[in-house]
Order: structure tokens, then C-alpha cells, then sequence
């Protein structure tokens, strides 16, 4: 499976927060499809040739397709908001032909709402302390978010980290606190488990030990309700605590039906990938990484696993065989020319729309319209081909 970047609309906005027009006043933009989504054409430009990519996603020319960012605007029409500041963690909204994505800031603690072709909304700013590897780190809507229009994210405070709960014009209110904080392993990562609840990864606040200590929420993956408490339907009545070893998670997904369960992990020799079960041990990873590429975010779909990769700056997918298993080597997209950069949050937005967020700014090689938010398709297979 490649991800092709698909949006056939040009981007001319930059980071400014102006006051935003009602919904009755948006206009419906240029519908996706993954089977054969246009390809990227700047106005007055040369069309690509067929099969290729959009290119130039690194800001580069993309073999003369796609000009180089100027200043916030950037012309790959996959990205959708620009000049961001080290998009960790982020949430698609629903609808998928013209896609609405929540973004968190790591370092800042905004989450803002971002909508191609118009300028981010600032839905809220948590206070956060980025000065370890936490920060703003998870994102997520709520599993009723249709009725209730919750969102939540997990971030690091002063003294501990904690799952906070963020409805609209209100207040944003703590719904979990106390997780263990350090001087690392702070990071966590926040998703719905598509079957009514939120799951929540935790790291393990630099003390590995406490990644099985029971009586510990630290290095634990957690599955909650709306109100931070656990889910009824947990295994073990009364209890948050579905699987414990984390260490440093970067990212966890589920599969839409609800059916697969993963997170991605970092330890002191390796990167991995677990399927993990709600209830029962953790097990061996189901994938490894000796070369450390930092995975990050990941989503799960009929095919296979994708990772984003924050250090290796590409998108890595594991193909699934039929018994469960991974069958071959990891399919790399989404690298050099072709890619973003460095990946950190990504999320389906639909089972053929994803969004990923970039983190150039903190280590990598940015562009003057990093860090930016765009979206990718899950095509499985090559490039879609000219109109």
C-alpha cells in the first residue's frame, strides 16, 4: 500500500488567527476519492506525468511539478495548514470530501482547527511544559462526538501529566490526573478504540519499573469514558488499566471496526510496534526496528499498520498477511522528494483519507511553511494516474 497525497486546491494561507466566517458561509470545496483523486496542478503550470506523486512535499521542485513554499503558503495541495509549531498529536473530524482537522502544538499547547484554503481557528490553549519529551502530545474527539462534541488531550504539566477534557465555549477541565510525570517518558498518546471509548498510552516518566508496577498508571495503556473514568466494558471492573510495559509511546490506533489494536513504543535499544488485546499481557512486539527511525503515530486499516516516523522523516506501512502476521518488509512512502519531512500525529480520517501532522521544526530540516498538517490517502497502490 503507497499513500499518494491527493488535494487538488492550492494553499495560500499562513499561520494568523483571524475571526472565522459561520458554517452556514463555507463553501464546499473539490470532493477526494481514493481511487483516483486529480492530481496536483499549479495553476499555469505543467501537468505531472501519470503515476507520479505530488512531489515536492519537502518544499523542493518536485521534478518542476510543484513550486517551493513562499513563506506560509506552500503549493503541494495535500497541505492544508502551514506554519505550524511541532504538530504532534492530531484528530480528523467528521466528513472526509472536505477534511476539518484538530492539530496540537506540542511545545504551545494550542489546538487549533484547520480547514484547507481557510486560516486555523484557535480552539483552545492548554498550559503545558514542553521542556521534556511531553508537552501536547495526545489528541483526540470523543467516541460520541456527534452528540456530545467533546475533545480531549493529554498533556504535561508542572508536577504530573493528565487526560484533559475541552467542550465547546467552555473551560478546558482535567478529567485524569495524577500520571506519574519525570525527566522523560512523559509522552503519551490518545485515540479512540472505535468501539465507545478513549485509549490512552502512558509513558513511563523514566523509571522503566514502573511500566509494571500495578499500583502505578505509569507505562500503562488505559481505556476510558467520557469523564476520564473506565469503561464499563473494561475487563476488569473498576479498573482504567487494560495493558501494561509501555515505555515511550509515540503513537496508538485502532482499526475502524474495532477489531486490531496497536501503539508504537520506544525502549533503550530499539523502536517497536505492539498489538496489544484489552485484559491480556502484552507480548512480544509484533514488529521491531532496530535502526531507531522514531516511530511515532500510526493508524490501522484492512491492509495493514502505518507508522509515521519522526526522526526517519517517512511513513512506513506493514502489509498484514491472512493468519495476522506481517508479510515482508515495511513499504516506505512518503520519503525525501516525495514526503513532508519528519511525520509525528497522524489519523484516519476515513477508511481511505488520513491527516499527519509534521515536526521539522524540533531537529529536522524545515521549510518556510513547516510544521504543517496535511492529508494523505491510503490508495494501495501506485500514484493516481492524470484526469
Amino acid at each position: 500500500m503507497l499513500l499518494v497525497a491527493v488535494l487538488a486546491v492550492t494553499v495560500s494561507g499562513c499561520a494568523t488567527f483571524s475571526p472565522q466566517p459561520p458554517p452556514e458561509a463555507w463553501k464546499p470545496q473539490q470532493s477526494l476519492t481514493p481511487q483516483a483523486g486529480p492530481e496536483p496542478q499549479v495553476p499555469g503550470g505543467p501537468r505531472p506525468p501519470g503515476g507520479g506523486g505530488a512531489g515536492g512535499g519537502r518544499g523542493g521542485s518536485g521534478g518542476g511539478q510543484i513550486p517551493p513554499p513562499n513563506g506560509c503558503t506552500d503549493y503541494n495541495p495535500a497541505v492544508i495548514a502551514t506554519c505550524l509549531d511541532s504538530v504532534v498529536a492530531v484528530a480528523a473530524l467528521p466528513g472526509d470530501t472536505d477534511p476539518i482537522v484538530l492539530v496540537g502544538e506540542r511545545q504551545t499547547g494550542r489546538i487549533l482547527r484547520v480547514r484547507k484554503g481557510q486560516q486555523p481557528v484557535v480552539v483552545a490553549t492548554l498550559k503545558v511544559d514542553g521542556s521534556t519529551d511531553g508537552g501536547l502530545t495526545g489528541l483526540a474527539r470523543s467516541p460520541s462526538y456527534a452528540e456530545d462534541r467533546l475533545i480531549f488531550a493529554y498533556v504535561t504539566t508542572e508536577t504530573d501529566n493528565r487526560l484533559i477534557r475541552i467542550a465547546e465555549g467552555d473551560t478546558p477541565k482535567p478529567v485524569l490526573t495524577g500520571i506519574p510525570r519525570g525527566p522523560s517518558g512523559n509522552r503519551g498518546a490518545l485515540a479512540q478504540d472505535h468501539r465507545g471509548a478513549l485509549l490512552l498510552v502512558t509513558g513511563d516518566a523514566g523509571t522503566p519499573a514502573a511500566a509494571d508496577d500495578k499500583n502505578s498508571l505509569a507505562g500503562k495503556v488505559l481505556r476510558l469514558n467520557s469523564a476520564g473514568k473506565p469503561a464499563e466494558s473494561n475487563p476488569v471492573k473498576g479498573s482504567a488499566v487494560v495493558a501494561s510495559g509501555a515505555h515511550s509511546p509515540g503513537g496508538v490506533c485502532g482499526s475502524l471496526d474495532g477489531s486490531r489494536l496497536w501503539f508504537t513504543d520506544r525502549d533503550t535499544t530499539r523502536d517497536l510496534l505492539y498489538r496489544f488485546e484489552p485484559g491480556k499481557p502484552l507480548g512480544q512486539p509484533a514488529w521491531t526496528w532496530p535502526d531507531r527511525p522514531g516511530v511515532a503515530g500510526c493508524m490501522s486499516t484492512d491492509d495493514g499498520v502505518s507508522v509515521a516516523m519522526s526522526l526517519a522523516a517517512n511513513l512506513q506501512q506493514l502489509p498484514l498477511a491472512p493468519d495476522g502476521t506481517f508479510k515482508g518488509k515495511p513499504v516506505v512512502t512518503l520519503a525525501d522528494k516525495d514526503g513532508f519531512g519528519r511525520l509525528a500525529g497522524v489519523d484516519l480520517i476515513s477508511a481511505d483519507l488520513a491527516v499527519a501532522g509534521t515536526v521539522n521544526k524540533a531537529g529536522g530540516t524545515p521549510v518556510s511553511s513547516d510544521d504543517r498538517a496535511v492529508v494523505i490517502v491510503p490508495s494501495g497502490g501506485g500514484g493516481a494516474g492524470p484526469d
